[in-house]
């Protein structure tokens, strides 16, 4: 078996986005960080679960993403839950821009990494809230898909 391709280094994950959204399409971004937010995401001390971009001047913002402080930094450190500034090509800022504004979707972040050259990248998802029933539905669904994989690893 031919060996993985390395794809850097997973920091946080948002495993409760495809639970509460339905994910259409997904996106790579850069993310402005300082220096403290850096070694604080190399150490692994981030969570996206509340976190979502918002569109503010024709710039994308990721707003309530928590990386924690950097306990060497002294004063020079951050803040936890500040906005911060997504990379994006100008097309594609006006691309999410106009699905929050027209047809009201969100952009959430899916997950948070190092690509393989060292760089901190966020994954988005345009995604559109779902109602409690389709949530029932997709529970009912991946809870038969383990059942029939039960079923089918005990028949033969």
């Amino acid at each position: 078996m031919a060996p993985k391709p390395d794809r850097g280094k997973l920091v946080a994950e948002n495993r409760k986005a495809r639970f509460n959204y339905e994910i259409s399409d997904t996106l790579e971004a850069g993310i402005a960080l300082s220096g403290s937010e850096v070694k604080s995401l190399r150490s692994g001390k981030a969570n996206i679960a509340d976190a979502y971009a918002s569109d503010e001047g024709g710039e994308l913002y990721l707003l309530n993403a928590h990386i924690a402080e950097y306990s060497q930094a002294g004063r020079a450190n951050h803040e936890p839950t500040r906005p911060r500034k997504l990379l994006l090509h100008r097309k594609e800022i006006g691309k999410l821009a106009g699905a929050i504004q027209r047809e009201g979707m969100t952009v959430v972040p899916l997950k948070l990494y190092f690509n393989q050259r060292g760089i901190a990248k966020v994954l988005l998802g345009l995604a559109k809230g779902k109602k409690l029933h389709d949530k029932r539905d997709t529970e009912k669904r991946r809870d038969w898909d383990r059942q029939k994989g039960r079923l089918m690893r005990d028949k033969g």
